[in-house]
Parts: C-alpha cells; sequence; structure tokens
C-alpha cells in the first residue's frame, strides 16, 4: 500500500525546516538498501537540496547487471512559497510522488520484492521557493535555474524516464487525478507508449488518460516560447526517452496555490510509476518503437536542435 508513504512523506514535507538531509533520514529509516546522495545548490534567489536515491536491482547496472534502469524525476520549482504563501503547495506533488515512490520501493525491496533493474529516483527538496507571472495563473519558480535542475536530476544511468510534474495551471488538461503524455525522444514527439497505457488502466482501474504537448514544451526553458511547465524538461538533457506523468485537476489552479495536494491522486502516480519500474526492469515496457524511430530519422533527419536554446 503506498498510501501509507505518501502520507507520511506529505507530512515531513509540509514543514518550512525540511532539508534534504530529513527525507533522506526518513528513507534510511524504511531500509538500508538504498544508496541516497544530497547536493546543496545556491542559487540567485535561495537553496534547494537535490536528492538522488539509487534503489539496487536485482540484476541492475549499479551490480554490475544488464537489466534497464528507469529514472523517476519529481519536477517542480518548489514545496513551499514562503513567506507568500503559508504551507505545502500543489507544485511540490512531483517531489512528493518521487520520494513516496522511493520509500515504497525501499520497503518492498525488505520484503524480498526486490525489481529486476535499478530505479533512480532524484527531485530537489525546497520549502521557500519564489513565485513568477504566468497565465491563467501563476507558476512556482525556483531558487535554481533548469539548467542546474536537470545536471542533479537527469543522469546518463537513465535508460527511460518519468518525469511526474503537477500540471495544473491551464486549461488543457481537465481530469482530475494524472495524465500521461506522448513519448519525448531527441526533438521528437512520438507516439503514446501502447505499453505505458496498458500499465496506466490496469493500475488505475480507468480508461487511461493522455496530455497534449507541443512543440514549445519539449524546448529548453529561457528560449522565449510558451511552455505548459517544465515536466519535459528532462527531455532536454538526454537521448533516452522521457515521458511526462501529470499530476492534473478538472480546475487551473496555480503551483502556488495551497491546500490543493490530493494524496490519492498522487498515490495513484506513485502504483503507476511503480508498475512501470517493475515492467521496465524486466524489459515489458516499451517507451517507444526503436525501429520506428529510427525511420523516421532516415525520413526527416535528426531533431536534436529542439533540444538547444536554438539561434
Amino acid at each position: 500500500m503506498s498510501l501509507k508513504y505518501v502520507m507520511e512523506m506529505y507530512e515531513i514535507m509540509d514543514d518550512q525546516t525540511v532539508t534534504g538531509e530529513k527525507v533522506k533520514e526518513y528513507l534510511s529509516s524504511i531500509s538500508k538498501n538504498g544508496q541516497i546522495a544530497i547536493h546543496t545548490i545556491e542559487g540567485k534567489e535561495g537553496s534547494t537540496d537535490f536528492i538522488k536515491v539509487v534503489v539496487p536491482g536485482k540484476n541492475g547496472k549499479s551490480k554490475g547487471g544488464s537489466a534497464p534502469t528507469l529514472g523517476i524525476i519529481g519536477r517542480l520549482g518548489g514545496i513551499g512559497a514562503r513567506p507568500e504563501m503559508i504551507g505545502y503547495v500543489s507544485d511540490g506533488d512531483g517531489a512528493l510522488t518521487s520520494m513516496s515512490s522511493a520509500a515504497k520501493l525501499l520497503d518492498m525491496s525488505n520484503k524480498g520484492d526486490q525489481l529486476e533493474g535499478d530505479v533512480i529516483l532524484t527531485t530537489h527538496i525546497c520549502p521557500n521557493a519564489p513565485t513568477r507571472p504566468h497565465d491563467p495563473v501563476p507558476f512556482m519558480d525556483s531558487p535554481v535555474d533548469i539548467l542546474t535542475m536537470n545536471e542533479y536530476e537527469v543522469t546518463e544511468e537513465m535508460d527511460a524516464i518519468l518525469s511526474v510534474d503537477t500540471t495544473k495551471g491551464n486549461q488543457i488538461i481537465n481530469h482530475r487525478g494524472f495524465a500521461i503524455t506522448p513519448t519525448v525522444k531527441e526533438g521528437y514527439i512520438l507516439k503514446v507508449s501502447d505499453d505505458l497505457l496498458h500499465i496506466y488502466s490496469q493500475s488505475v482501474g480507468k480508461l487511461p488518460v493522455t496530455m497534449p504537448i507541443t512543440t514549445q514544451d519539449i524546448t529548453p526553458y529561457g528560449n522565449g516560447v510558451y511552455h505548459i511547465n517544465s515536466i519535459l524538461q528532462p527531455a532536454v538533457a538526454t537521448d533516452k526517452p522521457v515521458v511526462g506523468v501529470a499530476i492534473t485537476a478538472e480546475t487551473a489552479v496555480a503551483g502556488c496555490g495551497t491546500g490543493a495536494s490530493r494524496v490519492t491522486d498522487v498515490e495513484e502516480a506513485v502504483r503507476y510509476c511503480i508498475e512501470v519500474a517493475k515492467m521496465f526492469g524486466q524489459s515489458k515496457c516499451n517507451f517507444y518503437d526503436e525501429q520506428e524511430f529510427n525511420h523516421l530519422e532516415k525520413l526527416y533527419g535528426k531533431m536534436t536542435h529542439l533540444q538547444s536554446l536554438g539561434n
């Protein structure tokens, strides 16, 4: 049951004194099987703690094995916007999902349910992040820039990435729960993975929900074009396939809004991420059709220029 860990992690994060070390202490109390690293980075508007959790698999690369590694990234500006806002903000759900997934995976390993492949879970912990204007509702900002986030949250070991981000500040996806995006790889927006759709319907017990994305969304921040949010920013920093897992709502909710997080929605996303990790480590879940991707590149060439700031 993932809900226990979502609730406990929420209570840890809903604290103006929370740090990466406090999250690490909690995860370490569950199991010593994980490898946990913290890096505190100072930015122009404060600091944040990046946290990386590696949960080794039975045949994972961390043990010299060959099973593929899944990355689960919690994307956000911050888990709090103090002193402007009091309490945990909606934007924090990416971090909550990633770290709650880490907690459940560590608990599973204690009980003998070790996955086949490694799972690397990353995010950052910032209870005092700034905000910035955005239409239709204000965005959460961050004390560090997106390049720094990608540096600490996207690793070479990840063979595929689920990027989890609160995606409520829009009028594009009107569903309470979570939705997945098409796969993004090296500047191409590919078809939605059939395997990921199947896992959605199995884990949630409902028809899968998908979120539309545009070319603008897969380009780097800082190029002056509109982005729905940072959910697909990991895709600019890797040649591996990336899929967004968007925590969504029926109405436009500001990322800096408090009292707007639903632990049951986050728990669904946690279960989904874990089920994907199980199947991906066994090479039973494809994020994209490799043969078709190669054919696309032969027909139309590389699209990696969309991973850059352009001209």
